[in-house]
């Protein structure tokens, strides 16, 4: 297989070597290029396993739609660990019976969006129960524009934190009366992402659409 850097003619050669066998393309590359890196690889048969995080809503849905009328399978995963599976599982359990969340997402200072798309799928999640969190008791002020984090779409505060020394952390934080109820989940070594990546690798050609999280293929 031929090194490049120029994307579109290793598409066009792995479309025209791979025969029967179905090309995947694998993506950890930068919320600037992940967009147009599906497309043509999509565009060309081949199906992506994208680990990068910063589409948009109009870009996923759009994405989607390109998927279906190619027949091609993709996935979307946000975090690649069993482990954050298992945390965001936990959530939506506990959600149940917590009225009030906030999610802290923590990662080394290179990342480029934020915040995280692992916290965005979090909050997704929680809000999927038609629960309104975090009802407000206070009239709020921020002194300082952002003190409070980001506000998603399900009402829960979202809080973003960016240092070296770290690679992917994220608490889920529920209070109510007298208790908190904290879910953390610490990346310590990226060779957790590994066994989630070769499933999605596995599972993709088995697709014929666009599937977003690992929790979908498990």
């Amino acid at each position: 297989v031929p090194i490049t850097n120029q994307l579109e003619p290793m598409l066009g050669y792995v479309a025209g070597e791979r025969q029967m066998q179905p090309g995947v393309l694998v993506d950890f590359t930068h919320p600037d290029a992940v967009y147009n890196n599906i497309r043509s690889a999509i565009a060309y048969g081949i199906r992506p396993v994208v680990g990068t995080t910063g589409l948009s809503p109009a870009q996923l849905e759009e994405l989607a739609d390109f998927a279906e009328k190619a027949s091609t399978g993709c996935l979307i995963i946000p975090n690649f660990s069993i482990g954050m599976v298992l945390l965001q599982e936990a959530a939506v359990r506990a959600s149940q019976y917590f009225d009030h969340v906030e999610i802290i997402e923590l990662h080394h200072n290179q990342k480029a969006d934020a915040p995280s798309g692992t916290a965005i799928q979090t909050a997704q999640l929680l809000g999927e129960l038609g629960k309104t969190f975090n009802t407000a008791i206070v009239e709020e002020t921020e002194k300082i524009a952002g003190a409070r984090g980001s506000l998603a779409d399900e009402g829960i505060r979202i809080h973003s934190i960016r240092l070296p020394g770290l690679i992917a952390h994220q608490e889920v934080i529920f209070g109510a009366a007298g208790q908190i109820y904290t879910l953390r989940h610490d990346t310590s070594d990226r060779a957790c992402y590994m066994p989630g990546v070769l499933l999605a690798i596995r599972k993709v050609n088995q697709l014929k659409s666009l599937v977003y999280g690992l929790e979908k293929i498990l």
